[in-house]
């Protein structure tokens, strides 16, 4: 999300696979988003593994579309968010 009005941009038009992954990547800086393959090699689930504890609380969320996963990355930044949350490192 765009840290001057706090909501999301909307997908580019006639996004490919490629260009919705650096969509999500621009608002959720800690996640590592990937679009995941099935055995097959078709184009899969959309997965977001968290990287930084401020930003989520989930470590993994998968998700059928990218859409999905914007939504869910919205709702874990709200939860990372709530008071008295430790959002301390791993180690």
């Amino acid at each position: 999300m765009t840290k001057d009005t706090q909501q999301p941009q909307p997908a580019p038009a006639n996004a490919d696979d490629e260009q919705l992954i650096e969509w999500l990547r621009a608002d959720f800086p800690g996640h590592r988003i990937w679009r995941g393959h099935d055995r097959d090699g078709r184009p899969g689930g959309w997965v977001a593994t968290l990287h930084d504890p401020a930003a989520g609380v989930e470590p993994t969320v998968i998700r059928t579309d990218a859409a999905a996963l914007r939504k869910a990355l919205t709702e874990e930044a709200q939860k990372a968010r709530q008071p008295g949350r430790s959002t301390g490192s791993w180690t």
